[in-house]
């Protein structure tokens, strides 16, 4: 299974960087992340110089080993100016994070960067609070070249891009991969599943009620992956233009009922009291195991001692699709000229090939650049951890979450009605017009 990893890796390697230079002009296949290429042959348009000491602070949620590793890279950016200092600043978890930004806009002393998910970033663009970076990307002395550009990987540009501007850059992202005991599937000649219909049946082969094994494990917050179900299914979840939830429909049932069958059946489990289902998963209670990537050190750490275990790419329904979350770091509009321009480049340092390698290798989350994936410390990385290079098999197929104003509020809601019909508390049909409605609710009451 280690040989058809690297083996997968590498060809969708070689499709990536065969994309990446065939369209490497100014122009991607998006308008949501087109960059202009007007720039070309002018002089400088960012006039602003740093002559001074400039500190600048970077709020932000990160703990533990990534705190560290945070600062760490921090520490080589400030190493290598002249006049830019960044201080970090924890603020706890990143709802902890969300709430002190609004508090602080509202006494007006925000910091000059933070971590945001595309939702607050939605609600910021919103009320004037972050600056749009396009200017610095396209500044012939200080920007990017398009090459540079159009290497951020483009479900990451797309995240981060509003009316043709871009308002952060990738930070952390990780994306849902298939996790699996390789012991238990060698037991039942099994492959790693690559459709819905694999999936169900693994899972079902999997079950052993005498040992107390359930084929597949769900987390409890199954229903902020359910975008990514009824994409598969062939639907829409919401209309961003709109803001009209649009998941009450024929997709969006074939979705829940795929789920909640397997359920009803016997073979798929919530994480229940287990909170998280890293834990069962590396007990063996379970033969699969859905969730981020991100949560691969806990895998491997629950793992350790009880099973073998491997990962893959997530099962694809009707069409391949695959949602990817993670934070993005922004500029508030309330810095000056001089702190703006100290923090472009500082985004520039984190989100070089050589940063988000060593931040991919440090943390589990997944590389923001395409050229990383060809770079020889990041491949014998994965060569070394397959599967720390599934997530990014996923590109092709990802697409970013929902990110209207609300966006926190709809996901729980939704997450609530996909348990109460998962836990056999309510009919599919009941369920999602409950979720549908209740997200819409939380949508409008949120404008």
């Amino acid at each position: 299974m280690k040989r058809f990893l690297l083996l997968a890796i590498t060809a969708i390697l070689t499709f990536a960087l065969a994309a990446c230079s065939n369209g490497s002009t100014a122009k991607t296949n998006s308008s949501n992340s087109e960059k202009s290429d007007s720039k070309n042959g002018q002089t400088s348009g960012i006039t602003t110089t740093i002559d001074k000491p400039v500190t600048i602070e970077f709020w932000h949620a990160m703990t533990g080993h990534l705190g560290e590793t945070l600062q760490k890279m921090t520490d080589e950016f400030n190493n290598s100016q002249e006049n830019i200092t960044v201080k970090l600043v924890s603020q706890g978890n990143y709802g902890d994070l969300s709430k002190k930004v609004m508090a602080s806009a509202k006494a007006r002393t925000l910091p000059v960067m933070s971590q945001a998910y595309e939702d607050w970033m939605t609600q910021y663009i919103q009320n004037d609070l972050i600056t749009d970076l396009t200017p610095y990307v396209q500044d012939e002395k200080y920007g990017w070249t398009d090459e540079e550009y159009n290497d951020i990987v483009k479900v990451f540009r797309d995240a981060n891009t509003w009316d043709g501007k871009l308002y952060g850059v990738p930070f952390n992202k990780s994306t849902e991969i298939l996790y699996y005991n390789t012991d238990m599937f060698k037991e039942n000649n099994l492959e790693a599943p690559t459709t819905w219909e694999e999936l169900r049946n693994a899972a079902q082969k999997l079950t052993n009620k005498d040992k107390k094994v359930v084929g597949l494990g769900l987390e409890n917050s199954i229903g902020t992956s359910f975008p990514t179900w009824v994409r598969q299914a062939g639907g829409t979840f919401l209309d961003e233009g709109s803001n009209k939830i649009m998941f009450d429909s024929p997709e969006g049932k074939e979705a829940l009922e795929f789920l909640n069958g397997m359920m009803v059946d016997g073979i798929a489990r919530l994480a229940g009291e287990d909170e998280y289902m890293s834990n069962p998963f590396g007990r063996g209670d379970t033969g699969i195991y859905i969730g981020s990537s991100a949560g691969i050190p806990f895998v491997s750490q629950a793992a350790e001692g009880n099973i073998n275990w491997s990962a893959a790419p997530l099962p694809k329904g009707k069409v391949g699709a695959t949602s990817f979350q993670g934070t993005n770091i922004t500029v508030f509009s309330s810095a000056t000229d001089e702190e703006k321009l100290a923090a472009w480049e500082y985004l520039k340092f984190m989100t070089s090939k050589e940063q988000t390698v060593f931040w991919a290798k440090e943390t589990g989350y997944i590389p923001v650049r395409t050229s990383a994936l060809e770079d020889p410390t990041w491949k014998q990385y994965i060569e070394e951890n397959p599967v720390y290079g599934v997530g990014q098999l996923q590109f092709e197929s990802g697409f970013y979450d929902p990110r209207p104003v609300g966006a926190f509020d709809m996901k729980n809601v939704v997450s609530k009605e996909v348990q109460s019909v998962l836990l056999g508390q309510k009919k599919v049909d009941q369920g999602l017009a409950d979720a549908a409605k209740g997200a819409q609710d939380a949508l409008d009451k949120a404008k």
